[in-house]
């Protein structure tokens, strides 16, 4: 058996747990520099609002129906999501993280009432989080996903629903549309519909080898799943990425190097964060600034610098260090940035990384222990910060708020004034040292 754990309506449901009087009114989160929604509730779905829908589209509901709007909090969204993952790795010995805001469970060997067993892992997600999860269990992973998604549509359910008897499933499949199935596509719809396929029961009575023909391996393994032939196996263990990056689009256009590069060290931080998270190191970065190319009458630049690190390194201060140089290399006066980032690659696992002859290891282990040292602050102020109200409420203004745990506003820039925030975010004290040192170096 496997089980599907499906936080609802997850980035709304987070604020939420800061806010818990917004429960039962409609919340939004928007995207990066508050594009667009990204997540709604419930309520805010019953009003029309859309997944993608821009805010200058939808303001008019937020202003009638005082929706609270909320500037995506991503490190808050992966912290929650990190408290679910442990609340649900203690009822299953093998746990896959598919995404944010969904995991798997390989029930396998385990005898209980697996209805109550369901019900039993979102009663406590909910009691240790705050945050409703919906749990669906069946014989596949395919059939698990539709069984979280009857929890979301059939409040009864309370949060657990164990799907298995073939009557049950053949029941649910006559109702469900295709499109929802887990591993179909929209190119892949567009061949069951001149098929006459408009379900998921439609799609398991086709031949075997009308399936095999059209839709090879991968839909001939959803087709397989959905009878009840468990095809796609638990990964529980996650490779590690061999490139990372972090980027940005800016709400407005920066022409300053200062102010260009506190976000090039934000972002160079928040690449090693990732990097020291999966115990690798890296030996190459790579730093790029790039104008707005939509403005056809201004100046037009991109700009990357190549950095390379002779001796791999998972060093906060080093890759600010080399990122602010990098940033002070290809800025020019007179453009206006729109877009910038930070790319780390050729990534190799710190333990099986042979360093140089000549590398002073005593230092090495120094960097090592104060690099650690600032992952164990980042982690213990990630709920210690208190979160600023939401970026705006019914009557759709645009205040910025400033939220100490980033040191940015809730449009992404970062924080001018520095002097109170250097404690509580590590990441503004080393930039301010890096900075001072490679602006007078000039």
């Amino acid at each position: 058996m496997y089980a599907l754990a499906d936080c609802n309506n997850f980035f709304a449901s987070c604020e939420r747990v800061f806010r818990p009087e917004l429960n039962g009114k409609p919340v939004i989160v928007l995207s990066n520099n508050d594009g667009c929604a990204v997540a709604r509730s419930n309520e805010a779905k019953a009003l029309g609002i859309k997944m993608g829908d821009p805010l200058f589209k939808i303001r008019d509901i937020v202003e009638k129906n005082h929706v609270a709007v909320f500037s995506g909090n991503f490190a808050l969204y992966g912290d929650m999501s990190r408290r679910v993952q442990e609340v649900l790795r203690g009822y299953s010995p093998s746990i896959e993280v598919y995404s944010i805001d969904e995991a798997f469970l390989d029930l396998d060997g385990i005898d209980v009432d697996f209805d109550a067993y369901a019900k039993e892992i979102s009663r406590e997600c909910w009691r240790q989080t705050s945050v409703p999860v919906s749990v669906g269990i069946a014989p596949t992973k395919t059939l698990a996903k539709i069984a979280s998604k009857l929890c979301k549509k059939y409040p009864k359910l309370k949060g657990g629903c164990y799907m298995w008897r073939p009557q049950d499933i053949e029941k649910v499949l006559r109702k469900f549309p295709a499109e929802d199935v887990w591993g179909i596509g929209r190119r892949m719809m567009r061949k069951l519909e001149t098929l006459g396929v408009r379900t998921a029961w439609d799609y398991v009575s086709l031949p075997e080898t009308t399936v095999r023909m059209l839709f090879h391996l991968p839909g001939y393994r959803t087709w397989k799943e959905l009878k009840g032939i468990p095809c796609i196996e638990m990964e529980d263990m996650i490779e590690p990425r061999k490139t990372i990056c972090v980027s940005r689009s800016f709400s407005k256009e920066i022409d300053s190097l200062q102010e260009l590069s506190e976000q090039v060290a934000n972002f160079a931080e928040s690449a090693v964060t990732k990097l020291r998270g999966q115990n690798s190191i890296a030996l190459e970065m790579v730093v790029f600034a790039m104008t707005n190319r939509f403005k056809e009458n201004a100046p037009q630049a991109f700009s990357r610098c190549h950095v390379v690190i002779p001796d791999g390194t998972a060093d906060h201060r080093v890759f600010i260090r080399h990122a602010l140089e990098g940033c002070r290399d290809l800025f020019r006066e007179g453009y206006g940035y729109k877009k910038a980032g930070v790319v780390i690659t050729k990534l190799v696992q710190e333990d099986g990384y042979a360093h140089s002859l000549f590398s002073d290891m005593v230092a090495l282990e120094k960097e090592s222990r104060l690099s650690t040292s600032i992952d164990s602050i980042h982690t213990a102020r990630s709920f210690m910060a208190p979160r600023g109200a939401e970026r705006s409420r019914g009557a759709g203004s645009t205040r910025a708020r400033t939220t100490r745990r980033s040191g940015r506003t809730s449009l992404g820039h970062p924080s001018t004034s520095a002097s109170s925030d250097e404690i509580l975010n590590p990441t503004v004290g080393i930039y301010n040292v890096c900075f001072s040192v490679c602006y007078q170096s000039r």
